[in-house]
Formats: C-alpha cells, structure tokens, sequence
C-alpha cells in the first residue's frame, strides 16, 4: 500500500493569500498539535446563517471530530437505537453525502451520559480512512477505501470497564506504516501497532490496568520520534517504530481524557481524576519541569510561541509561560467544556459544550477577545481547519429530537 505524504500548510488567518494547505489526516491535525499553521483567512465570526458555506445532517451521534483528505471529509458515528456504528464521508466542496458505510451492530456496553460510542476519530494516510469501535468488549479497527468499501478489520483487544463504565474515546494515530492504537482500564490495557497494509499485529505493550481516556501520538522532540500517553500516574514514551518503552515520568493522575502537545523540549498534559493537575514533563525523561492544580480532564491544550493555552473544564481560559509555568492570564468564560481548543494562525478558537466558541487572540499579554459565536446547543467534537474553512460537528435538540449537524465555516 502506497502513503500519500502530504505538503503545504494549513489555512488559517483574516487575511487573503493564496496557498496550499495540508489535509486534517487525524486527531490532533497534520502536526498533531491542533496548530493549524499560517496561510489563508479563516472567519473569525459565524452564526447559523453568517460564514456558512454549507451544511449537512450528520446521521446518528458521536463525538469523532472530522478528518478532511482532498475534497473528503470523513466522521465516525452511532446510532444508540440500533446499536450499530458507521463511517461517513461527505463531498467537501458541497457537503453531499458520498456514502456511509456500517461496521458493526450490537455489543453496546454502558458509556458515561457525555460519551458515545462513536468517541474517537478516524484517521487517513490519503489513500485510506482508518476507524476505530468499541462493541462487545472489544476494540475493532477497519480500513476502507475512498469509496467507503471495506479493505480489512481486526479485533485488536479487549476493553471491559468495570469499576466506571465510561466508554471508549481514544483516537488512532498514524505512524509510517503503522496504525497505533490504546486501550486502558481497570480489566485490561495496552497499546498496540497495527501494518496498516493489512491489519496485522507490528508490536504491542501492556500497561497498568488502570481507568483513562487519553490517545496516544507521536511527537519528534529530543531528537526523536517518541509515542507520547499521558494518564495512569505518568506520561509514558515509546518508541513508535518498534513499541519498546523509552522513559516514563510520574506526574498526573490517573484519568486523563486530553493528548500531550510539546514544544522545544517540553511535553505538557492535564488531568482530572481523582485529583487535578496540569504538568510540563522534560522530553528526555528526566523530570517534572513545572507543575499546577488546574484541571483540563476532558480537553488537550495548544501551544503557540512560547506559550502554553488552556480552556478548563468549568470554562476559564489560561495562559501561561511554557517554560517556567508561570501564569500570564485567567480569563472566565463559560463551562461546561468537552472540546480542545484550536490555533488558527494567531487566533484561538475555544467551544463549551453548549456550542458557543469564542476566538480570541493568543497573546501572553492579555485575554483579546474578538468574537463569541453560537451554532446549535451542543459541541463536543473538535473543530478542524483545512484551506481557510472550519469544519465544526455540532447538535441542537435532546432524546429523539436530537439532531447532529456537520458546518463549512468560510469566507464566501
């Protein structure tokens, strides 16, 4: 199987320019970070009529941020009627429907009111979409060709919680040839790599059994590709190639839900079970850099030039330095909040889970807000930002009367 490596960089801020952008191939972004680098505009304001190039009935309810490759966007999702699981893929230009294809029926375990069983988000080398599910008590990853038709699947572990029966949220990532993939609970944990040619075991590693939501990615930092996990007492190192452990530092708590980001040589991640704490590791495995109370339980936070930011649980916005951890800002804004935050350019777009983002400059002087935008009543799916458009996953409505909605937020 051919991978397609993808150039350009992705659009981003209010001003006209004319470039080619990388595709959003997985959780995180092209650069994993949630960095979206310079170019193009990206609209600072919408609303359900304002900046909406389209928009499109997103079928059944999940949690699967959108993956875009070319003029394909993909998405995850569930239908909790039928107990069945599918991936759909929509014409980017227009938003039409290009086909949706099932996976799975039945097995539906217990998940936490704010999960779904379509949590994590696909990934795509570009000539693939990669999928991960989680239905009777196991893990099962599927590769399909653009057409939507079914190329391989492979039951890659089991996943039983116990203690919480929360659901399954982490997201694959894309390492070379390989298809990396997590599992923890209190039953059973691991990681694992798949040949993304076929679906074969490349290498695994069993971790702590211990309850924690967070994916895995791949960083090169220290002079090396590391697999970064964050969760379980620790932020565990690995070598992506071969699976081998590299260093873990012990920090944290035990459940994280976010993914690590990084700069220069530090790694920073958040959690909130049972206790809170943000946390700057060195890259080396060497130490805890700095270390504070504030708790991102369910969200991963971006860095931008030196600066760390975070949008909490209850819905306030940090600053801080990233290498000494000190606070440069605290800004309330409004919670509950299930979604990352964005880097678009110089701007941060921050969503709570009642839809509202607020775009707000990152600037270590002081919180610059420039908009406050509404689109449905309810966001927990990140957005993703590709070639000066928004992708944004959102919901109106409760119970049967719910109803998922899948915008393109540009300039017209």
């Amino acid at each position: 199987m051919s991978q397609r490596f993808l150039t350009g960089v992705v659009c981003v801020m209010l001003v006209s320019a004319v470039t080619q952008a990388k595709d959003w191939t997985q959780w995180r972004g092209p650069n994993h970070t949630n960095v979206a680098e310079a170019g193009q505009g990206v609209p600072t304001e919408w609303s359900d009529t304002k900046n909406v190039i389209w928009k499109v009935d997103v079928p059944g309810r999940g949690h699967a941020s959108p993956v875009i490759t070319g003029n394909t966007i993909v998405l995850c999702t569930a239908d909790d009627q039928s107990q069945s699981q599918a991936v759909i893929a929509f014409d980017r230009k227009s938003g039409k429907q290009l086909w949706m294809t099932p996976i799975s029926e039945g097995g539906f375990a217990r998940v936490h009111p704010k999960n779904t069983h379509a949590s994590a988000t696909a990934a795509t080398d570009g000539t693939h979409v990669f999928a991960t599910f989680c239905h009777h008590e196991k893990i099962e990853a599927v590769a399909l060709d653009m057409k939507g038709k079914i190329v391989w699947r492979k039951d890659v572990g089991g996943f039983r919680p116990k203690q919480y029966e929360y659901g399954y949220a982490a997201s694959p990532t894309i390492y070379k040839d390989k298809l990396i993939i997590s599992a923890d609970c209190d039953t059973i944990a691991w990681v694992k790599a798949l040949k993304i040619s076929d679906g074969s075991i490349a290498w695994e590693q069993q971790r702590e059994k211990m309850l924690n939501w967070s994916s895995p990615i791949v960083a090169s930092i220290s002079g090396r590709d590391q697999l970064l996990l964050s969760g379980t007492y620790q932020i565990a190192s690995y070598d992506p190639a071969t699976g081998k452990p590299l260093w873990s530092t012990t920090c944290l708590t035990m459940a994280t839900c976010g993914t690590c980001t990084w700069e220069g040589d530090l790694i920073f991640a958040s959690g909130g079970y049972p206790d809170p704490e943000t946390v700057a590791v060195k890259a080396d495995g060497s130490g805890v850099a700095w270390k504070n109370e504030v708790k991102c339980y369910e969200q991963s936070m971006v860095v931008h030039h030196g600066y760390l930011y975070a949008f909490t649980d209850n819905g306030i916005a940090y600053c801080w330095n990233a290498k000494t951890g000190e606070e440069m800002w605290k800004e309330r804004l409004s919670g509950p909040v299930s979604t990352s935050p964005l880097i678009v350019g110089d701007t941060i777009f921050a969503t709570n889970e009642a839809g509202t983002t607020w775009a707000f400059k990152a600037n270590p002087d002081k919180y610059e807000q420039l908009a406050e935008n509404q689109l449905g009543d309810s966001a927990f799916a990140s957005m993703a930002a590709v070639d000066g458009e928004l992708f944004i996953r959102t919901a109106k409505g409760e119970g049967a009367g719910r109803k998922e909605t899948l915008y393109c937020i540009g300039s017209k």
